[in-house]
């Protein structure tokens, strides 16, 4: 399970990347919430180990 949190974490991350470098102005805000999920999810899986 841990693993499949990490995984989805870093497609969001990705995710964000392409957003953010490739439409800025038209999903900025969507982008930036997968964002906050990504970190939120790795956050929680350091957290518990």
């Amino acid at each position: 399970m841990g693993n499949l949190l990490y995984i989805i974490a870093v497609i969001l991350v990705i995710f964000w990347l392409i957003g953010f470098l490739g439409f800025p102005d038209a999903v900025g805000g969507l982008i930036h919430i997968l964002l906050v999920i990504a970190v939120i999810m790795v956050l929680l899986r350091l957290i518990r180990g």
